[in-house]
């Protein structure tokens, strides 16, 4: 199925990017723009990012690596921000 009608970009294109980039990387963090990249093409209108997401979420190599898990850490209340007084 066509996710993207202004770069022909396809629902298997998506999953073959993702399942690229995740063996041949295996703590990348995948982005929208990567796939773009990876695929050699970019966003023009946007109008397909939720479906484009919707597709990207399907897959099962998406997944955040393990090593990258709980990194954020929660906001310290009462501290102020660097560079802010």
């Amino acid at each position: 199925m066509i996710i993207c009608h202004c770069q022909a970009i396809s629902d298997r294109d998506i999953h073959a990017a993702i399942d690229w980039m995740r063996a041949s990387d295996p703590s990348t963090i995948i982005t929208p723009g990567k796939i773009y990249h990876a695929l050699g093409k970019r966003a023009d209108c946007g109008g397909c990012m939720p479906l484009f997401l919707s597709t990207m979420r399907k897959n099962t190599n998406l997944k955040v690596p393990v090593e990258l898990t709980g990194l954020r850490q929660a906001p310290m209340e009462g501290r102020r921000h660097e560079g802010r007084r």
